[in-house]
C-alpha cells in the first residue's frame, strides 16, 4: 500500500508539474500583451514621456561618437565617458529641471576641481610624508561640511544635487592626484567632458519639444481650483437630494475630485522649484511669479479640507431634520451654486491669465447669502436644542 501510495504522489506531482509548464508559454504571452497595453496608454495619456525617451536616446547617441568616431576618440580618450554619464544623470523631463542640474553639476565641477587642485598642491609642500595627512584632512572637512550644508531647506530645494556632485569631485581630484601628477589635466578634462554633455542636455531639452515645469504648474493650479468649483456646485443639490431620497442617483465621480488636491502640494513645490530654472517662454517671462502659485495652491488645498468635511454629510447616518431642511434648502443651494460659480471664474482667470469678468457680481452674491446662511444656522441650532 505504501509503495502505492507513493507512486501515486510521484505521478500526482509529475502532473500537477507538467500542467504548470504547460501553462506557462499562455501566462508569459498574456504577460507580455498586458505590458504592451499599459505601455501603448501611457504614451497615449502623455505623449511626452515617449518625445522625451526619444530625446534622450538622441542625446546618447551623440555624445557616444566621442568614442564612435576616430578623430574626436584621438583628441578627448577614454575620458569621453564622463560626457556619457553626464548626459544620463543629467537629463531630464522638464526644462528646467535639466537646467538645474546641468548648472548643479557644471559649476560644482569647476569649484570642486579648482579646490582639489589647490589641496593637492597644498599637500605637496608637506612633503611625502604630510600630504596624505593634509589631503585626508581637507577630503574630512571638506566632506562634513558640504554634507550638513545639505540638511539646509532652501539649499537641499535647489542645490542638492551640486553638493553631491562637489563632495564627489573633489573627493575624486585630491585623492587621485596623489597618485598622479597629472591632476590638473585630469581636472580639466572632467570638467570639459561634463559640459559638453550638460549642453547637448540642455539644447535637446530646451529645442526639441521642450516640456516646461511652469506651464504643468500652471494648469495644475488652475485644474485644482476648478475641482473645488465643480464639488461645491454639485453639492447642494446631492446633498438634499441624498437628504430626502437616502439615495444619490446618477454619476456623481466629480465629488470625489477634490481628493487628489489634498496630496498636491509636493508636487507643486517640485514643480515651482524646475520652473525658477526655466528660461522665458510663451506667456511666463523672465522673474515669473511663481511663488505665488505657491500660496495659491497652499489656499486651495485648505479649501479641499474644508471640502472634505462638507463631503462628510452626503455618507452621514444623521441627517438634519425634514422641517429645518426645508428652510435652508434653498438659501444653501444657492450659496454653494454660486460659490462653486465662483471658483471655477477664478479657475479660468489663471488659466487665460486675464481678470475675472463676473468677479464683482459673483462677489456681491456670496455676501447677500452670507448673512441668511447664518440666520439660518442659528435656527438649527436652537431646533437641535
Amino acid at each position: 500500500m505504501d509503495i502505492k501510495s507513493g507512486s501515486h504522489e510521484k505521478e500526482g506531482l509529475f502532473t500537477r508539474g507538467w500542467l504548470c509548464c504547460k501553462a506557462l508559454p499562455k501566462k508569459l504571452i498574456a504577460k507580455v500583451v498586458e505590458v504592451c497595453k499599459y505601455t501603448k496608454k501611457l504614451g497615449q495619456d502623455d505623449p511626452r514621456k515617449v518625445i522625451h525617451s526619444l530625446k534622450v536616446g538622441l542625446a546618447l547617441t551623440l555624445v557616444s561618437l566621442f568614442y564612435f568616431v576616430q578623430p574626436l576618440f584621438n583628441s578627448f580618450g577614454v575620458s569621453a565617458m564622463w560626457a556619457v554619464i553626464t548626459v544620463v544623470i543629467v537629463f531630464e523631463f522638464y526644462v528646467g529641471a535639466t537646467i538645474g542640474k546641468g548648472f548643479n553639476r557644471g559649476v560644482a565641477t569647476l569649484l570642486a576641481g579648482a579646490l582639489g587642485v589647490g589641496a593637492h598642491q597644498l599637500g605637496s609642500l608637506s612633503g611625502k610624508n604630510g600630504e596624505p595627512i593634509v589631503l585626508g584632512l581637507f577630503v574630512f572637512v571638506q566632506g562634513a561640511a558640504s554634507t550638513f550644508i545639505r540638511f539646509f531647506p532652501k539649499i537641499k530645494a535647489r542645490y542638492d544635487y551640486g553638493l553631491l556632485i562637489f563632495i564627489l569631485t573633489f573627493s575624486l581630484v585630491s585623492v587621485s592626484g596623489f597618485r598622479d601628477d597629472e591632476v590638473l589635466e585630469l581636472a580639466q578634462k572632467r570638467l570639459s567632458r561634463v559640459a559638453i554633455g550638460a549642453c547637448i542636455c540642455v539644447i535637446l531639452s530646451i529645442f526639441i519639444c521642450p516640456v516646461w515645469a511652469g506651464e504643468d504648474l500652471h494648469t495644475r493650479v488652475a485644474v485644482n481650483i476648478e475641482k473645488l468649483g465643480n464639488f461645491l456646485e454639485g453639492f447642494g443639490d446631492e446633498y438634499f437630494e441624498t437628504s430626502e431620497d437616502g439615495v444619490s442617483k446618477g454619476d456623481k465621480s466629480f465629488l470625489q475630485d477634490y481628493k487628489s488636491v489634498l496630496n498636491s502640494r509636493n508636487i507643486e513645490e517640485t514643480l515651482a522649484n524646475f520652473a525658477r530654472w526655466e528660461p522665458g517662454h510663451g506667456q511666463f517671462m523672465y522673474r515669473h511669479p511663481w511663488k505665488q502659485y505657491l500660496k495659491i495652491g497652499s489656499l486651495t488645498q485648505q479649501c479641499a479640507y474644508h471640502i472634505e468635511a462638507l463631503n462628510g454629510y452626503l455618507d452621514s447616518q444623521i441627517q438634519t431634520p425634514p422641517e429645518i431642511r426645508r428652510k435652508i434648502q434653498g438659501t444653501c443651494t444657492k450659496l454653494s451654486l454660486e460659490t462653486g460659480k465662483a471658483l471655477k471664474e477664478l479657475a479660468l482667470a489663471i488659466k487665460t491669465m486675464t481678470p475675472p469678468s463676473s468677479a464683482d457680481s459673483l462677489c456681491c452674491k456670496l455676501k447677500n447669502c452670507s448673512p441668511k446662511s447664518q440666520s439660518l444656522a442659528q435656527i438649527r441650532l436652537v431646533g437641535r436644542h
